[in-house]
């Protein structure tokens, strides 16, 4: 199990907390973006450096998700693409990511887009606080204790 980030958008408080979350379950993040960033580094991290070209750090990404792995990204084409590997997958506000809603909020998207394309934009995304490293910290540990917790065959059998 390892961590797999989209570092290009993921904020530095995020990304220091997927570090130290991975130090401390004693697992791999790999951090991939098209860019070296100087605050990913120690036993646990892994920085891939990706050509400066379109989708190439999540390209790189999707390589490297396994089932069983933790994603942190905000961009949905990868999410679902790593949801499609059998991984977990949360944004940098803690905002879960499932089979279940991934379709809808790329529907959204989608239709957010066009309304920007004809004048009609959206605002952006706020800052990023401490609101939101609070709700990333708390989804993210929620999900690990999940993911690395020991599974079990046993049953129960009446005697």
């Amino acid at each position: 199990m390892k961590i797999v980030v989209d570092a290009d958008s993921c904020p530095r408080q995020a990304r220091e907390l997927a570090l130290r979350a991975a130090r401390r379950l004693g697992i791999q993040a790999v951090f991939a973006a098209n860019r070296a960033l100087a605050d990913v580094s120690g036993p646990c991290a892994r920085m891939e450096v990706c050509p400066n070209q379109e989708n190439a750090a999540d390209d790189r990404l999707a390589q490297l998700a396994m089932p069983g792995d933790l994603g942190i990204t905000r961009d949905l084409g990868l999410a679902k693409r790593l949801l499609d590997k059998g991984c977990a997958v949360i944004d940098d506000r803690g905002r879960a990511f499932t089979k279940e809603n991934i379709n809808e909020l790329l529907s959204i998207r989608t239709f957010t887009l066009s309304l920007s394309d004809n004048g009609l934009g959206q605002p952006r995304i706020a800052g990023y606080g401490k609101k939101e490293s609070k709700a990333f910290a708390d989804s993210l540990d929620r999900h690990l204790a999940r993911l690395t917790r020991p599974k079990n065959d046993w049953t129960c059998s009446a005697t």
